[in-house]
């Protein structure tokens, strides 16, 4: 059964039927109702909570990306992109000025009082409510363009090709498309608004799936001795965060983790690692500001092994990524994690900032093309419209998604589900036909 299939299956069972509804008693609606609304306003306080906690700490800092071929692209969608975040009054110059000074303390508070790690009840509720933000945007812009629908010509798939390049599906699936919806003529036979927006969202799961065919969204586990889980990306996207999350999820699981904090160029770095440690329980192997990233690396390396650590995870710096220095450390560093451990780095995630949207996909290639990644880490998913961009990264760049930020808390990282992800983008742009 392919992704459409599961999409129209979950699609039908999720909708109750008018004629059920109207049978169910006025007192249980009622009650549900009441329910619906406590949980609601619990809700709210605590995502209140933790909104004043943890998105102040992965608000991005803007990368001055210097790509000789991609200047206009990335000041363009730079420029898109802090319409997106919260407004800065600081300029660039300040923002990466901030970057070093960053306070300690401030670092401290933030994490320190964050919520105790809980389970995540409904995981498919949680893609659903994550993606609201992209499925709404699509949705508007989807039926903005069918408004206009007269009859399937030129212009027609003109017109769809720019839709589906401002949802950040990128330029490579919105032109397949268009180009293998022109091979169907006749749209299967498509004569309304409604049958010609289920065959275009059906052409994007398709392609999707018929991508991520053979994709591995697991995360690799050594049969022996510690896995060692290397993270890389421009700072600001949320790296050392993300690692923290990971770190609480798998010390949960009953592995015993490790972190090295290699990322000694950024002040506060290595301190909010410390913290994320101290609240989950796990140590953290630092070393002083400014030193050798590789030192901490190799120190790090030899505690997992001679104390029997389950999980080492590697916090790496991310400024300047375009200068040849900072990428000949991150091989420095996997030298030294393949030279002291076989097999490792069983894997090399690039952390992703969704709301950057084709920024993210520049940075990725950028990535890929100087290190050995193995799958990505797309942060900030729920407070973003580019959801789309998780479709351009596996159409262009045939890289995995394995893990996808759906909210603040630190149960919102969840590993990546493809059919839940198609779901929660386009549920309720696809109706039952006949």
């Amino acid at each position: 059964m392919g992704l459409f299939d599961i999409f129209k299956r979950k699609s039908s069972e999720s909708e109750l039927p008018k004629e059920v509804e109207s049978e169910l008693p006025s007192e249980t609606l009622h009650s549900e109702t009441s329910d619906s609304l406590i949980s609601s306003e619990t809700v709210i306080e605590s995502v209140s909570a933790e909104s004043v906690v943890e998105i102040k700490s992965e608000t991005p800092i803007q990368e001055t990306l210097i790509l000789s071929n991609s200047a206009e692209l990335i000041a363009s969608e730079t420029a898109t992109s802090e319409q997106e975040s919260k407004p800065q009054s600081v300029s660039a110059t300040s923002d990466i000025t901030s970057d070093y000074l960053v306070s300690s303390q401030e670092v401290v508070s933030e994490v320190a009082v964050t919520e105790p790690v809980e389970e995540v009840s409904n995981k498919e509720n949680s893609y659903e409510k994550g993606l609201e933000k992209t499925r709404s945007t699509f949705g508007s812009r989807l039926n903005e363009f069918l408004a206009n629908f007269r009859s399937v010509d030129e212009d027609f798939f003109e017109e769809l090709e720019e839709t589906l390049i401002k949802s950040d599906v990128g330029f490579e699936m919105a032109v397949s498309i268009s180009d293998q919806l022109r091979d169907e003529v006749k749209l299967k036979n498509a004569k309304n608004k409604q049958a010609v927006s289920n065959v275009i969202i059906e052409k994007l799961v398709q392609i999707y799936d018929q991508q991520g065919e053979h994709e591995d969204n697991s995360i690799h586990f050594a049969s022996q001795g510690p896995t060692v889980i290397l993270f890389v990306g421009v700072n600001g996207v949320g790296k050392t965060t993300t690692i923290g999350k990971m770190a609480a999820k798998y010390k949960q699981q009953g592995k015993r983790v490790l972190l090295a904090a290699a990322d000694t160029f950024r002040a506060g770095a290595t301190k909010q690692l410390q913290v994320w440690g101290e609240r989950s329980g796990v140590e953290v192997i630092t070393g002083p500001d400014g030193s050798d990233p590789a030192s901490v690396v190799f120190d790090a390396v030899n505690k997992a092994k001679q104390d029997n650590y389950d999980v080492l995870f590697v916090d790496t710096a991310g400024r300047l990524q375009n200068k040849v220095n900072l990428m000949n450390e991150l091989e420095k560093m996997k030298r030294i994690i393949e030279r002291e451990i076989i097999g490792a780095p069983q894997e090399v995630l690039l952390v992703l900032d969704s709301t950057t949207g084709q920024n993210a996909l520049t940075q990725a290639k950028m990535f890929k093309d100087s290190t050995d990644v193995t799958g990505i880490v797309l942060t900030k998913l729920d407070g973003t419209a580019r959801g789309g961009i998780v479709l351009a990264i596996r159409n262009e760049l045939h890289l995995p998604v394995k893990f996808v930020g759906l909210g603040e808390k630190v149960t919102d990282l969840q590993e990546f589900n493809a059919s839940e992800y198609v779901y929660g983008l386009f549920k309720g742009l696809v109706t039952q036909e006949g």
